[in-house]
């Protein structure tokens, strides 16, 4: 066998800029449907109803995402993927969210990054990340992390 041809798959990589773009794409989605969903008035508290909307537009965001990182082959572990991504929207969050949106309707930092349906929503993220990247493996017979 010729070992120049020979390339073991290496699941403890990473295409940053990928996975980057991957998680600004959730994040747009994300704010967009947590954003929107305060000029529905179904629930008596908004904010609530925002992190249900925000939970619930999640799942398909995220798909969305991964399966943006995985379509050039990458293979990159799933869960790895989840939290680097989570990690990213953090940023974006704490660079983006919170001042433009949170700060103006009196909230802070402390307050947004504390609160427990931020982390429900993170423990979703990486979740949905991860069963994806299985799913993508198991079912569909792709090679991934």
């Amino acid at each position: 066998m010729d070992h120049q041809l020979y390339k073991p798959i290496k699941i403890n990589t990473m295409e940053i800029k990928r996975a980057i773009i991957s998680a600004a794409m959730v994040w747009a989605i994300g704010v967009t449907a947590y954003i929107l969903s305060f000029f529905v008035e179904i629930l008596e508290n908004p904010e609530l109803q925002a992190n249900i909307v925000l939970t619930l537009a999640l799942i398909p965001g995220v798909i969305f995402g991964a399966k943006y990182y995985y379509k050039n082959g990458a293979v990159t572990h799933g869960f790895k993927l989840g939290v680097f991504m989570f990690l990213v929207t953090i940023c974006f969050d704490a660079l983006i969210t919170v001042p433009l949106f949170i700060i103006p309707a009196g909230g802070n930092h402390l307050t947004f990054f504390t609160d427990a349906w931020f982390w429900f929503i993170g423990l979703e993220y990486i979740l949905v990340v991860g069963i994806y990247a299985a799913f993508r493996i198991k079912f569909l017979g792709e090679r991934a992390g």
